[in-house]
């Protein structure tokens, strides 16, 4: 019978010089495997924040931090005990998470929320109308200790705590699929900090803000896969995660107190053409498969792929969208190829409803900008136009259910009949958009081409 697994099965727990906010199975199968196999990994503790309270903290507390990582590749499992979780923490533990932040030893804060945690508004920048945000403010404005809700909020809220410790400058990381996140965490938490008043923004000011492109399929963990892992290691373990062998990291920005010694990552000066390639190539053909082959009664990617239909809308969206990247065409070539054999690893259970969530904020930075650059060519477009076909077909009840944080108008736009159900979700994105009578015709084609393949 398996035992528990434990801290005893992994190194002691370092220091913490690391904060998580958005603890999930992603961030444990990427930056957290990084920095496990740091050469200097016994220095660099992490301390975990869940976005929101989640049985995952009491799971990985009740084993010291430690979890497993079973890497599924297409020729067998690969298990690994990972030791870098020092703490975890459930988000309602206000007063401990502004307690690493005042702590000096604090080096970086990593991010991984999703793009719908940021708060942006239509213009990038906080929506300080969201009820959640406003809830924030008014709480910092009368303590700066004061328990918060939103991501935003709760890192101008450490940022402020590292202010009134006098704190040095750390990195504030994000991790999440969304291009120039550094860029977008440092708007967000800026615009609320000016919201504030100037002593907050300059609290701001001081940090650095870093960008990263990060790749690596990461399912939800089954039952059977649970199972797996004890029959593999001899170990019970609540708290595993399962990934692929493949993973990439792409940074851009400046650590001021110091990082680990990651090994196999790429710092570059602009991290935009990784970006697009891997949010438009990658995460753009997992949206297709997401809306287009759940309707056709698939379940997973590897399913997905399998199906010679959906497989050649996935190499039609890929033509054109490679047409805009600016990555030597051989490495383009190079990346579609590593993509169909990730797709078709059949150990790895990538469920198309969970990539169809959140489709109103995915849609427009994966799909829309190889759409509109079709369409200023003078091409159809018709691989970009299918993948928001099929999304309208989503919305109006087809193949995966709709999970979306802030999808209720599409949803009520796409209602309407026909054309105008199309016109008013294309409007929504981009009046421009809904104003092309010709892209409209074309995406109603293809909702009702979906309808019968």
């Amino acid at each position: 019978m398996a035992t528990r697994l434990s801290r005893a099965d992994t190194r002691p727990a370092a220091k913490v010089r690391l904060l998580h906010l958005g603890l999930g199975n992603f961030h444990r199968a990427h930056q957290a495997w990084y920095t496990e196999h740091a050469p200097d990994a016994a220095e660099w503790g992490y301390a975990e924040f869940a976005g929101r309270n989640s049985p995952l903290v009491d799971d990985l507390n009740a084993q010291g931090g430690a979890y497993t990582l079973l890497v599924r590749g297409a020729d067998g499992d690969h298990a690994e005990v990972i030791g870098v979780v020092s703490a975890a923490h459930q988000a309602s533990d206000h007063e401990a998470w502004l307690g690493y932040w005042a702590a000096p030893e604090l080096a970086i804060i990593t991010i991984t929320v999703t793009e719908a945690g940021y708060c942006r508004g239509e213009d990038g920048g906080i929506n300080l109308a969201d009820p959640a945000v406003a809830a924030d403010l008014a709480a910092l404005r009368t303590d700066p200790r004061a328990p918060v809700e939103t991501a935003p909020g709760r890192l101008l809220a450490g940022i402020l705590a590292r202010a009134a410790a006098g704190g040095a400058p750390v990195a504030v990381f994000s991790c999440d699929n969304l291009p120039d996140n550094g860029l977008v965490a440092q708007r967000v938490v800026g615009d609320l900090a000016a919201a504030l008043g100037p002593d907050e923004a300059a609290a701001v000011a001081q940090h650095s803000f870093v960008t990263s492109m990060v790749d690596r399929i990461t399912p939800r963990a089954t039952e059977e896969e649970l199972a797996a892992v004890a029959a593999l290691t001899g170990r019970d373990d609540r708290a595993v995660v399962v990934t692929e062998p493949f993973s990439e990291w792409v940074v851009v920005g400046d650590f001021p107190a110091g990082r680990p010694d990651w090994q196999g990552v790429t710092f570059v000066d602009d991290a935009e053409p990784f970006e697009q390639r891997k949010l438009w190539l990658l995460n753009g053909s997992h949206s297709l498969m997401a809306y287009a082959a759940s309707a056709r009664g698939h379940e997973a990617v590897s399913d997905a792929v399998g199906d010679p239909i959906v497989r050649g809308w996935v190499e039609e969206w890929w033509d054109e969208a490679v047409r805009h990247l600016t990555l030597p065409a051989d490495h383009l070539a190079a990346y579609r190829a590593a993509l169909l054999e990730r797709f078709a690893n059949p150990n790895i259970r990538h469920l198309l409803a969970q990539i169809a969530a959140d489709g109103s904020q995915k849609v427009p930075v994966r799909i829309l900008p190889t759409l509109r650059a079709e369409r200023a060519a003078g091409r159809s477009g018709q691989g970009a136009a299918r993948v928001v076909a099929a999304w309208i077909r989503h919305l109006r009840g087809a193949g995966a259910p709709i999970t979306d944080a802030a999808g209720d108008r599409f949803v009520a736009a796409a209602q309407a009949s026909g054309a105008d159900g199309v016109r008013g979700v294309l409007t929504l994105f981009d009046p421009a958009l809904g104003a092309d009578a010709d892209l409209v015709a074309l995406v109603d084609g293809l909702v009702s081409e979906l309808a019968g393949a």
